[in-house]
């Protein structure tokens, strides 16, 4: 796989005060899901800064890896991370961004957004039950619509993906056949398809392989103007996937009492709420080697909350709203320490 790397170099701005300031580079790894957006939030930065960032888009399950070896200053995983594995690792993790997953297919003829899917039919696409784009429970969903009698090429991750999490979790939600024979995961067996590496690698293949559908974050599937689907909601909704949807489907989160702010945004309920909706979540150590890069890394995303909203409103996704923040904010002082236990923010 050809990584996406973000190489932000140092940049020192002609004044004399930032002259003698003290430069940190920060690296990061892990959810392709955000990586639009932390991409846009890097160069910003850095002309606000300075300072650099090395972020590598490489999947959910890496970042963890590497975070955990601490190999990174900080992990990026779009499957939030239960109590007990934080515990055991020493981690802490909170939310950054919200956005969502959305069904991509390749259906020449057939217009972007045309084509309604519900939950239970996008599964039984995924188990290999439904193998023709004019079966008859397509079909029955789209009247009207010239539907090709082509195979259906499935597309998924090949890798431990967030995005594969959210999207699996959806699925187990939507369909107690996928619940009981496949499951929700970073990594499942799938029952059927073709995998690419992160969300760039399935937006390749769609874009390929006539008569195929994969699933991929949406800033990925605008920025590649590749055609979408629309999917049922919880509520009995067929939706075209935006922000407003996705904020709608954050609205009921309860982020104050979710240990370690796990908090899952699929199926939820409301007529307007995107059922794939996820949060990606930064992973950091509670006690950090370095207090520079530890307090950089706090420095960054307090910066992105204030001044990112903008960047990431224009690339659909949905910025944590300001109580989070504050719940956020508050969460870093008592639990990002440096090696004598001093708060870093």
């Amino acid at each position: 796989m050809r990584l996406k790397h973000l190489f932000v170099s140092i940049a020192v701005a002609g004044s004399t005060l930032l002259a003698n300031a003290q430069a940190v580079n920060l690296t990061g790894a892990g959810a392709t899901f955000p990586y639009p957006i932390y991409a846009k939030w890097a160069e910003m930065y850095k002309a606000a800064s300075g300072h650099g960032l090395n972020y590598q888009s490489v999947g959910s399950g890496a970042g963890i890896k590497q975070i955990k070896a601490r190999t990174v200053d900080f992990g990026a995983s779009d499957m939030p991370l239960p109590a007990n594995e934080l515990a055991q690792a020493g981690l802490f993790q909170f939310p950054a961004i919200i956005g969502g997953v959305v069904p991509v297919v390749n259906l020449p003829g057939v217009a972007p957004g045309q084509v309604k899917l519900t939950g239970a039919v996008l599964a039984d696409i995924y188990m290999g039950k439904i193998t023709k784009w004019n079966a008859q429970p397509i079909a029955a969903l789209n009247p009207g619509v010239k539907l090709p009698a082509d195979n259906i090429t499935v597309v998924r991750r090949a890798d431990s993906s967030g995005t594969s999490f959210l999207f699996t979790d959806y699925l187990s939600k939507a369909s107690p056949d996928w619940k009981l024979k496949i499951g929700a995961g970073t990594s499942v067996k799938w029952a059927t398809g073709v995998g690419g590496k992160g969300n760039e690698g399935v937006a390749a293949y769609v874009q390929r392989i006539k008569g195929s559908i994969g699933y991929v974050e949406w800033a990925y599937a605008k920025k590649n103007r590749m055609a979408h689907t629309q999917l049922q909601n919880r509520d009995g909704a067929f939706l075209q996937p935006d922000d407003a949807a996705f904020m709608a489907a954050a609205a009921s989160a309860d982020w104050a009492r979710a240990p370690g702010f796990a908090v899952v945004l699929t199926n939820q309920p409301g007529k307007a709420s995107w059922p794939i909706t996820g949060a990606s979540y930064i992973i950091v150590h509670k006690g950090q080697a370095d207090a520079a890069k530890g307090r950089e890394v706090l420095k960054f995303f307090d910066w992105a909350y204030k001044n990112g909203d903008a960047a990431a409103a224009d690339l659909d996704y949905v910025p944590m709203p300001d109580p989070v923040v504050k719940l956020v904010q508050d969460a870093w002082r008592a639990n990002v320490k440096d090696g004598a236990g001093k708060a870093l923010w």
